[in-house]
């Protein structure tokens, strides 16, 4: 038996052989401790998990949008009012840094103005969310395939808080 070991052609087989039921082995471990079978069981598992708005529609239909709009309006008629008002006795650059300012004060009040819109579509998505069982939830814009869409869903909650708001 010896003999047989010793010759080139069978420790070249048999190192071989060893060799084969090593990567066999590695890769049979890899497997099992989480390579290659759990991560594409997770990223099955996740894709599900992933819920899909399209947030412009959302902002379009709130119910509170209007109001939004009607004071951001009389904002910049009031704007308008007064840089015509005080602009009057301004030269052309003085003018200009005026208009600047008025319209960075009406930038302010458009964010002031949105801001509690855009808290309460973002309530909204988490309680949707929260009630699928979704634990993440992107514009549609930047999604190719897949996700749950969640759009209508969202926006019936926010026309309902938005009834019930009324009737209070």
């Amino acid at each position: 038996m010896m003999e047989k070991l010793r010759n080139p052609k069978n420790v070249k087989t048999i190192s071989l052989i060893v060799a084969a039921i090593f990567v066999i082995g590695c890769f049979t471990l890899a497997m099992s401790a989480g390579g290659f079978g759990s991560g594409v069981a997770s990223a099955a598992s996740s894709e599900s998990a992933i819920g899909v708005v399209n947030y412009q529609v959302l902002v379009s239909q709130s119910p509170r949008l209007e109001g939004v709009r009607e004071d951001m309006q009389k904002a910049i008629a009031d704007t308008r009012r007064e840089f015509d008002s005080k602009s009057a006795n301004m030269n052309d650059e003085e003018k200009e840094r005026y208009y600047k300012q008025l319209q960075e004060h009406l930038g302010n009040k458009e964010k002031e103005l949105m801001d509690p819109l855009l808290e309460e579509i973002n309530a909204t998505i988490k309680k949707v969310a929260d009630k699928k069982g979704l634990k993440v939830v992107v514009d549609k814009s930047t999604v190719v395939y897949g996700g749950t869409d969640i759009t209508d869903e969202v926006a019936k909650a926010l026309q309902t808080a938005a009834k019930n708001a009324a009737k209070k």
